[in-house]
């Protein structure tokens, strides 16, 4: 069913207020939560859109997973009540007729969603002739062609207003977060849809409530054009994801605890300075190249003695030692461990590339 001009009006213009905020609870539980949750977040004057979980896709059966489409109802009249558009996640073709039929302003396809392509399909083919504005997350896995196909698909459906969530990725290893940010991946996705809508998620990053300032202080700082965080009336005893929910009125004591930054201004003095800090980068990055060239035909030359006298390219107590090396100069120079390692990772890899294409050539 397809939506009225009015209501058409209300979603886009929405998705265009910079900063976009986005919450409430992780799940519809009871009528009486839904529009109590929608009524303190209304009063805090912060929030642009209402969210709730309806149909929640969990990791292992017997969680629970939603209320289903009565829970729509409950949306429709927080919305009413409140003046506020709503939102919620769709992963198959019913759940996009079931929201429609709502008259549901938002839909956003879930991360456990955009990994699978044939289920993107299905969504953006409900979709097609539908007006309402679609958000998409990143997949789980840190795979930014699945997030672009994502967008492709439903694009070709038809959807003209389209925005990205950013809401962290699974990691091997990954204890710090529930989904690491990868802050990188978002960022190359941000380049590659420039004045394409992008919003941070931090609950479903942090996974706890300890760390969602700074996740979302972090978003803004890199330029995001909103959050989604997830706020309940009663979050110790919400129905599902309840150590990263927080109350209405805890979100405005974190909303107003952000400094809100802006990507530029037209003072001069600012301009000028910052071109001459860049045109330094620019340089500095210059020289960086030339240093990494000569550095691999350096490695270029190590793979032929290499070769010549049968070595194996990978000499693991050499790249133990280079690493430890590189730790201690890189702390003593201002720069973390963790960077230190990833650039070296790049840059040995790049290295056993020469060597392996100078040793079976």
């Amino acid at each position: 069913m397809e939506q009225t001009l009015k209501q058409l009006s209300v979603a886009d213009e929405v998705l265009t207020k910079r900063p976009l905020i986005i919450s409430g609870p992780c799940s519809a539980e009871t009528e009486e939560q839904v529009i109590e949750t929608a009524t303190r977040l209304a009063k805090t004057g912060k929030v642009d859109v209402l969210r709730a979980g309806i149909w929640k896709p969990r990791t292992r059966p017997g969680s629970f997973e939603g209320v289903g489409t009565k829970g729509l109802g409950w949306l429709a009249q927080a919305k009413k009540i409140t003046g506020l558009p709503i939102a919620i996640e769709v992963a198959t073709g019913k759940q996009v007729e079931d929201a429609l039929h709502f008259d549901v302003d938002i839909l956003w396809i879930g991360a456990r969603t955009t990994v699978n392509p044939f289920s993107v399909q299905e969504v953006a083919d409900a979709l097609r002739g539908a007006k309402v504005p679609v958000l998409i997350k990143n997949p789980i896995n840190p795979d930014l062609e699945l997030w672009t196909g994502a967008v492709e698909r439903v694009a070709k459906a038809g959807i003209k207003n389209i925005g990205l969530i950013h809401r962290g990725f699974s990691s091997y290893g990954n204890t710090e977060y529930r989904n690491a940010p990868m802050w990188h991946l978002a960022i190359e996705m941000k380049r590659r849809n420039p004045g394409m809508l992008i919003i941070n998620d931090p609950s479903h990053i942090c996974g706890n409530r300890i760390m969602l300032q700074d996740v979302a202080q972090k978003a803004i700082d890199l330029d995001f054009d909103g959050i989604m965080i997830e706020s309940h009336i009663d979050p110790d005893n919400a129905w599902s994801d309840a150590k990263q929910q927080i109350t209405p009125e805890k979100l405005l004591e974190l909303l107003n605890g952000i400094k809100w930054r802006h990507e530029t201004t037209n003072e001069k003095e600012f301009v000028t300075a910052l071109e001459k800090l860049r045109e330094q980068i620019n340089q500095i990055d210059d020289e960086l190249m030339q240093l990494l060239s000569q550095r691999m035909k350096i490695a270029d030359k190590i793979g032929e003695y290499k070769k010549d006298n049968n070595i194996t390219i990978l000499q693991t107590n050499r790249w133990n030692e280079l690493l430890e090396r590189a730790f201690k100069k890189g702390e003593a120079c201002g720069l973390s461990k963790e960077f230190i390692t990833k650039y070296y990772d790049a840059v040995h890899m790049e290295s056993i590339n020469h060597q392996n294409k100078i040793m079976n050539s």
